[in-house]
């Protein structure tokens, strides 16, 4: 606990309290936390927050993907929805329409033919909205890269967040770079992108 300037000591999780009272444990500090608040809500009757922690905090808890799987990747993606590596417990749930989704899973080999409904798509998602590219075929075209057919990596026709390399790249890789989007969206500044 280091001191304040006025007798006050501050905890590892920046809580304020007196110099000479002893480390609280995490129940008492949480009781400490909501006191504190509800005080400040019957003396002043408001709460200053950073609202952007505060709705950034919700963005990461509920990230709705849309899967747009083309080739092998897919079938990955589908592994990691499953019950062994459960992506709900991460607030991730599938969608099957770009209204409902902020994030798109783009899953294998992006050909030129694909390539305007994936921008179409994308742009029917609202926005904030973010793109995962996985696997090489999606990030850089992968084995078929210098085939005639074949978009040499989606960023080409949609701005992607997250990489997620791999031939394919297993269900706990896509977990991780969902991990790394989480990450991403509680760094970003402001409540619009």
């Amino acid at each position: 606990m280091a001191k304040g300037s006025l007798g006050m000591g501050v905890t590892n999780s920046g809580l304020v309290t007196p110099a000479h009272a002893a480390p609280l444990p995490q129940g008492a500090a949480q009781d400490s936390v909501l006191k504190l608040v509800t005080d400040e809500l019957e003396d002043k009757g408001f709460v200053l927050a950073n609202v952007d922690k505060l709705v950034n905090w919700a963005r990461t808890g509920s990230l709705w993907p849309m899967t747009f799987g083309l080739a092998c990747c897919a079938v990955e993606m589908i592994h990691a929805g499953c019950s062994r590596y459960d992506m709900d417990r991460f607030g991730v749930v599938f969608r099957p329409s770009p209204r409902q989704s902020d994030v798109m899973i783009v899953a294998g080999t992006l050909t030129n033919k694909m390539a305007p409904a994936l921008r179409r798509v994308y742009d029917q998602m609202a926005e904030p909205r973010w793109v995962i590219s996985m696997g090489s075929c999606a990030n850089g075209g992968g084995y078929y890269h210098y085939s005639y057919s074949v978009v040499r990596g989606c960023d080409r026709v949609v701005p992607v967040d997250v990489y997620v390399p791999g031939c394919p790249p297993t269900a706990e890789a896509l977990l991780y770079g969902i991990l790394q989007l989480q990450k991403k969206i509680r760094r970003t500044g402001s409540i619009l992108r």
